[in-house]
């Protein structure tokens, strides 16, 4: 079968990948997106990002191979036996949070998030947020810089800086942290069902201004955000089978 096996592919435009792209395409030709069976994307955790909310219209796998800084959702890079490590790999589907805002004068708009939806205070005022989940009102008042739902994939990238708990991937939960919280003091956060709403409310919104954040797309002066998963949207990833990313997992929650 890997004799016929259609890859494609996709390299961020750092040197490294761009080398390593010419490589593989004269080893392994390059077909169309369109005819591919598989995406093999070159680059770091933020190339991958970029490429799957490209392909968010495509069933394409993608398999990554690491060439940039930090690779949490890369695989490691070789030439040799590529469409044999695809052939084998451990596939992992991966649902985006749908994004719904609501902002001041009444806009509407919607956004995919692969690793986290955000909400950030936009001034020097802290954010005032209340927060739902499934309709219940879990904390009347947050007074913070803001507050983060993260997928298991997002749960390595900004939650974590944010202190929040790391998710391996495959888990069927996401991560809801506060970001740099005042009130309530003794609030770090929630691992919550994959399945489940969360709905944010913007308290004062005209003079404590907050913006909401899917992965890059930013809209300002939102008065509520409402965020389930995105079943129909989504990735399938792949990793070779002694993939070490459980283990960096563990490594990171004791640095």
């Amino acid at each position: 079968m890997s004799h016929s096996l259609q890859i494609a592919f996709a390299a961020s435009q750092h040197p490294r990948s761009q080398q390593a792209l010419q490589v593989l395409k004269e080893k392994y030709g390059d077909a169309r997106r369109a005819e591919a069976d598989v995406l093999v994307v070159l680059g770091g955790d933020g190339f991958m990002l970029h490429t799957l909310h490209e392909n968010s219209d495509r069933e394409l796998p993608v398999f990554g191979m690491h060439l940039g800084e930090v690779g949490f959702l890369m695989n490691r890079y070789s030439v040799d036996g590529l469409a044999q490590r695809i052939e084998r790999a451990a596939r992992f589907e991966l649902a985006p949070l749908l994004m719904r805002v609501r902002c001041m004068d009444g806009h509407v708009q919607e956004g995919l998030a692969i690793n986290e939806v955000a909400l950030l205070r936009q001034t020097s005022q802290a954010a005032h947020i209340r927060i739902l989940i499934n309709g219940t009102e879990r904390v009347a008042r947050l007074v913070a810089d803001g507050v983060l739902l993260a997928t298991a994939a997002g749960s390595t990238a900004y939650n974590l800086s944010a202190h929040g708990p790391i998710l391996p991937l495959g888990t069927e939960a996401v991560v809801l942290t506060p970001i740099s919280p005042f009130r309530p003091r003794r609030w770090r956060g929630a691992v919550l069902p994959a399945a489940v709403e969360v709905e944010f409310e913007v308290l004062n919104a005209d003079r404590r201004p907050v913006s909401a954040t899917a992965d890059y797309d930013e809209v300002r002066n939102v008065v509520s955000v409402k965020i389930r998963q995105d079943n129909d949207a989504s990735h399938c990833l792949l990793f070779d089978p002694e993939h070490s990313l459980d283990e960096r997992i563990l490594n990171e929650q004791f640095l």
